[in-house]
């Protein structure tokens, strides 16, 4: 199956020695099927003619703003909604980290920013430009924002020095682009829901009880089942963050009984859910009308429990659905988590521990510890959440499969 036959490609090319490899890179996507847009930084025109890359994409390069002929204007905004995929081969230092800190001066760049498509990027530069701390950060940044990263090759580089800096093959890229394009397949016609962020308890109209959820997780969660090509319905308590993907559809909910409502209703047609949400275990069981005046004596709160949304899908869980939970815990973690495995009816568990740094809400990293309903128990490191969404989507995929086949 040629996975990229058809596609949309805008393949941008930055100033660097490596840019010849970019002629190659088109003309294999061009072999593939794939239709290819190329745009060229100013400096990129010092090492490869866009004569040369017009040839080989048969379309017209672009490198400014403007068509300096007739002063027609070169849509980056068209560009990023015309794309399946924007691809910068290779990428300069200078590219990378405009991209990261959302520097826009040049057509590259405003596309970038402007796109809808998934940005997947080949570095290519000298061994200590790509090993400094800063270039480092940089490419961290993007990884948190789902760019895709493909790695340089180590081997002679342009200076005549050895090491990690090279623009990797086109070859391997083409491949690299190939398992993209494939893993987005994975989980098309499928339909999930993800519920996010914490719940907010109403004391009276204006206090609430809550928690520190930042719903980073969840929202992380739901864009990576979208990528795969799953519809996606997602639940989320009050947020910052937001959906970007076109197959999530949001539904905003503030309390737990709201929330378990709408879970309840988005899990009878679903393939699957995550519980990712930090839902208030008690709610109070009085909520004042109005203001609740300020008064010299303590004021008591007697609280009810809530619903458990897990446990109640547990319970109606079809055999072909797959069910996912997550504990944060701070004593006892492994004992707790498997305990709510085995009483929620859950396929697997997502372990946080409040003791590891980095880890839990209100930060973009995540440690976990997976543990499924065999009792295999898989941990990972320290990770971005939108990696670590990727490892819990994995591991969903194996689930299904494993399903299918019993």
């Amino acid at each position: 199956m040629r996975m990229l036959n058809g596609k949309k490609i805008v393949l941008g090319i930055t100033g660097s020695i490596a840019a010849y490899k970019a002629a190659v890179l088109v003309r294999l996507l061009v072999k593939e099927g794939a239709e290819v847009k190329v745009i060229m930084t100013d400096a990129a025109k010092q090492f490869i003619t866009p004569l040369t890359m017009a040839t080989l994409s048969k379309n017209p390069v672009l490198v400014e703003f403007f068509n300096p002929e007739n002063g027609d204007w070169n849509s980056h905004v068209k560009l990023g909604l015309w794309a399946d995929l924007f691809l910068v081969a290779p990428a300069s230092a200078n590219t990378i980290g405009k991209m990261a800190c959302g520097i826009a001066d040049n057509l590259l760049l405003t596309t970038y920013l402007s796109a809808k498509c998934p940005v997947a990027l080949a570095p290519a530069m000298d061994l200590d430009m790509y090993a400094h701390a800063a270039h480092q950060q940089n490419l961290e940044a993007l990884r948190t924002r789902n760019v895709l990263i493909i790695e340089p090759a180590s081997g002679e580089l342009a200076s005549g020095l050895q090491g990690k800096g090279r623009m990797e093959e086109p070859e391997k890229i083409v491949e690299q682009l190939r398992a993209f394009f494939e893993k987005k397949q994975q989980l098309s016609g499928k339909h999930f829901l993800v519920t996010a962020g914490p719940t907010y308890e109403s004391i009276d109209a204006v206090r609430f009880i809550g928690n520190y959820s930042s719903g980073k997780m969840g929202y992380a969660i739901a864009e990576e089942l979208a990528q795969r090509g799953a519809q996606v319905t997602l639940v989320s308590g009050p947020v910052s963050v937001c959906a970007k993907h076109q197959n999530i559809k949001v539904e905003k909910v503030s309390s737990a009984e709201e929330m378990y409502n709408a879970a309840v209703r988005a899990f009878e047609a679903a393939d699957g859910a995550v519980m990712a949400a930090a839902v208030a275990d008690f709610t109070p069981e009085e909520k004042q009308a109005g203001k609740l005046k300020r008064k010299n004596s303590a004021l008591t709160l007697k609280l009810a429990a809530t619903k458990d949304i897990a446990a109640a899908l547990g319970k109606v869980k079809r055999a072909n659905q797959v069910l996912v939970g997550f504990a944060l815990e701070a004593a006892n973690e492994q004992a707790n988590a498997e305990k709510k495995l085995r009483e929620k009816n859950l396929d697997f568990i997502v372990l946080n521990s409040m003791n590891d740094a980095g880890a839990g809400f209100n930060v973009d990293t995540n440690k976990i510890c997976i543990t499924d309903k065999s009792g295999t128990k898989t941990a990972y490191d320290l990770k971005p959440k939108a990696a670590v969404a990727a490892d819990i989507v994995d591991k969903i995929i194996a689930v299904s499969r494993k399903e299918i086949k019993g």
